[in-house]
This record gives structure tokens, C-alpha cells and sequence, in this order.
């Protein structure tokens, strides 16, 4: 993409922000600055969005698991629908434009994080069919609306740092609580955190499970200089706390729900047939 092309120009691509132990205070502190200059995420509160939203989530990681995504590619795919929804107005009801806005956000997710994208009209619609040329329009809709920020920081960039700062002895490889960031995507005002913040309470949480205030403040004294918010980081973390109680022994796409058809929170217009959209429709 043309924005790709301009970011390895200037230096400013995902991989100049790769985790290195050798240079790991550095790699924080230009993750933050990156963050910190990004475009603030409204928050979403009319009701039959919410719950088109969260259908979507369920379609985007059903599409994630069947088309061998990343992980990080369908949390990155999220961030750019909740942004886009921030920005623009849906008109109600439309359920379609918000199953067609998962599809874009997803394409071009997997665009910025995938080695290999699979073509537009192989991406999974069981209640929809949407013509490439269609996507493509919307992709394009998305792009502008962000105003083509699609190098966004997530909290997979700070695990590492983060587990080696919060992490008294040598860390088990899986640490990283991936489940637990998954829960939480299904909340849209979890969500409007930062993605550091975000990164750091799920790694406390994962570290210590009873942590109280003064203890957590603490912890992040150790290393941080004032680039943490502790009573944000706190809030953030007793909200993953009560969403730990019903997250044992599942994986991140059980989190959030495995079959896009089953227990949907709402009923598309159209569920009974595919339905050839055109963008004007």
C-alpha cells in the first residue's frame, strides 16, 4: 500500500519498533511517543451498534481462525472498526454496512500484518455476499476515514518489555496473557484505553491476580517515570480481574465466541439467504 511504501521511506514501519533486549528502555519510550500521538477512540453508545459490534468481533475471529490469521491481526482489524465507528455514523439498522466494514477492516489488517492475504472474495460470508470490487470501495472508505493511520500501535508491541520488567525471574514463554486481552476486546469502553495501559494491566494481572493499588503503583514505579497513569492502569486492571473469573481454560477465539452464527446478539436483515449487496444499497 501507498502509506506502507512511504513508512519504510521514513523509517517509521512496524518493524522499527520490533522488541530488542539490548535496546528495551529505548523501544518503550518510542512505542509511547508513537501512542501518544495517535487519534484519541470515541466512545460507541448507541445500542444496536454495540451489538452489531460485538456480531462483528464474533465473524472476525471465526474469519481469523479459518483463514490461519494472527491473533494480532484481528485485535489490529477491531481497532480499525472501533475508529471508524468513531468517526462515522451508521445509519440504524444497517446491519450489512457494519458486516461489509468488518470484511474492509480485516483485509486490511491482514495487508499490514500477514506474509500471505488470501483474495477478497475468499474471505468467509455465510449471511452476506459481497463482490470484491465492493470491499475494495470500503477498504478505501476506511483508509480515508482514518486518514490512512494504519500503522497503529497495539499491546502486543509492549508484552515483552513489559513481562521482563514485571516479571521478578525468567519468564515461561507463554506468558503473555493473549486470552485475557481477547476477553476484554468485546468491550468497546475497555477498549478506549491506551494499548499500554491495556498491555500493562493484562501482564500484572497475569503476574498477580490480588494486587491492590499500593502494590501495583509500586510495581510500575520500579521501572516507569511517570508515563503510566497508575489509576488508569488500576481501573483497567480490576476490570480484567472480574473478566478472569470466566476466562479459565479458554482460548482467545472461545472468549469471544467461536461460532459467529450460534447465540448472535442481534438478527441480520438478511439470515436466511445470501444477499448480493451493491455499495449504494
Amino acid at each position: 500500500m501507498e502509506n506502507e511504501k512511504q513508512g519504510e521511506e521514513d523509517g517509521d514501519d512496524f518493524n522499527a519498533f520490533k522488541y530488542t533486549p539490548d535496546e528495551d528502555d529505548e523501544f518503550f519510550r518510542v512505542l509511547i511517543s508513537r501512542e501518544l500521538t495517535s487519534s484519541s477512540l470515541s466512545m460507541i453508545t448507541s445500542q444496536w451498534i454495540v451489538n452489531a459490534r460485538l456480531d462483528s468481533i464474533k465473524w472476525i475471529f471465526n474469519a481469523m481462525r479459518l483463514m490461519g490469521f494472527q491473533l494480532r491481526t484481528a485485535y489490529l482489524s477491531v481497532i480499525y472498526f472501533d475508529k471508524f465507528l468513531s468517526r462515522r455514523m451508521i445509519d440504524n439498522e444497517k446491519y450489512w454496512a457494519v458486516r461489509l466494514l468488518s470484511v474492509a477492516c480485516l483485509s486490511l489488517a491482514a495487508k499490514m500484518e500477514e506474509c500471505e492475504v488470501p483474495l477478497l472474495v475468499d474471505f468467509p460470508m455465510k449471511d452476506y455476499c459481497f463482490e470484491g470490487k465492493v470491499i475494495q470501495r470500503m477498504e478505501v472508505l476506511v483508509l480515508n476515514t482514518l486518514e490512512w493511520e494504519m500503522n497503529l500501535i497495539t499491546p502486543f508491541h509492549y508484552f515483552d518489555y513489559l513481562v521482563s520488567k514485571f516479571w521478578n525471574e525468567n519468564p515461561p514463554g507463554d506468558v503473555v496473557p493473549m486470552d485475557l486481552v481477547f476477553a476484554i476486546i468485546k468491550d468497546a469502553k475497555l477498549m478506549s484505553y491506551r494499548c499500554s495501559v491495556i498491555a500493562a494491566a493484562a501482564t500484572l494481572l497475569t503476574v498477580d491476580e490480588k494486587l491492590t493499588r499500593q502494590s501495583l503503583e509500586t510495581k510500575i514505579k520500579t521501572f516507569d517515570s511517570g508515563v503510566f497513569e497508575t489509576e488508569d492502569v488500576f481501573r483497567c486492571y480490576t476490570q480484567m480481574q472480574e473478566l478472569s473469573l470466566d476466562r479459565t481454560n479458554l482460548t482467545p477465539v472461545q472468549c469471544i465466541g467461536d461460532d459467529v452464527d450460534a447465540n448472535s446478539s442481534f438478527t441480520p436483515v438478511v439470515n436466511t439467504k445470501r444477499k448480493r449487496l451493491e455499495f449504494d444499497d
